[in-house]
Order: structure tokens, then sequence, then C-alpha cells
């Protein structure tokens, strides 16, 4: 299955972005799958490289890194999103990249499954 995750929820203050990502994570460990995520909207944070988290919270940063590990160029991060909350390309962790508009028309279009959270 190709699945594509659109996430559009602050990385933290609700629990929409880590439900997200803990099944695409739970996809992507299953060899027959490619997952892509593309943030959207606050969610751009959960991609800012240094995040320090209270003890006993999830760090987002952490699973999107296990997703961004399983295959090469699979998370996007909106651009206008981006420059709209003053973070740069060098702030992101490894493995995620400045996306546009364009790409996520070309990942929605290539997905057998779209998942919005």
């Amino acid at each position: 299955m190709q699945a594509l995750f659109i996430l559009n929820a602050a990385p933290y203050g609700s629990e929409l972005t880590h439900n997200g990502l803990r099944l695409a994570a739970a996809l992507a460990k299953r060899e027959h799958n490619t997952v892509r995520i593309y943030l959207m909207g606050d969610a751009v944070g959960t991609a800012k490289s240094g995040q320090k988290v209270s003890e006993g919270q999830p760090n987002l940063q952490t699973i999107l890194g296990r997703v961004a590990a399983a295959s090469q160029d699979n998370i996007g991060v909106c651009g206008g999103c981006m420059d709209a909350r003053a973070l740069q390309d060098c702030e992101l962790i490894e493995g995620a990249h400045r996306g546009t508009l364009d790409q996520l028309a070309d990942w929605s279009e290539w997905a057998d499954k779209v998942f919005v959270f």
C-alpha cells in the first residue's frame, strides 16, 4: 500500500499529530507499505530538530524520524507554512525537506490511501 498522511495539528497540545504519526510508523514498519508524510499548518513544528519535551510526553520528532528512516524523501514540510512560522530549512530534522503544494498534489495522486489528521 502507498499511504500519504497529511498532518495539520500542532505537535503538542492535542493528540492528533501524535496519533497520525503512530499509525504512519506502524504502517511504515510493514514491508509491503510505503508511507509519506506531509506536514502543514501548525504541524510543521513536528519536523523541527532539537525538541525538548516534558518527561512522560512522547517526542514526536523521534517518531517522525523513524518514519523518515523507512524510505528516502518521504517527509515533506509545507514551505509557506514554514515561512509563516519562521522555520528555516536548516532547522528541519534529517529526512525532512521543504515541500510545495505541487509536491502534495503529486503525492496525493501517488497514494492508494490518504489519511488526514
